[in-house]
């Protein structure tokens, strides 16, 4: 099984750019949008890594396995 790797809320960011989601809030939390899955992921802005339980919640609400969200 791969293991999730760990990432900064700006890497994060990055990758749901990457996937095609649109940052729809900017303040306190980002808040990342997929029109074509009517999701909305809210990303914790703290200093350090995303918390992995954090980031495995973010990634199952991508629709993404552990592989794809690590490829992007």
């Amino acid at each position: 099984m791969p293991r999730l790797t760990r990432v900064s809320y700006r890497e994060l960011g990055a990758k749901l750019r990457r996937a095609g989601y649109v940052e729809i809030r900017t303040s306190r939390h980002p808040v990342y949008y997929l029109e074509e899955l009517n999701v909305t992921l809210p990303v914790p802005r703290h200093p350090g890594d995303v918390p992995i339980g954090t980031l495995r919640t973010i990634v199952r609400e991508m629709g993404l396995t552990i592989e794809e969200f690590n490829a992007l």
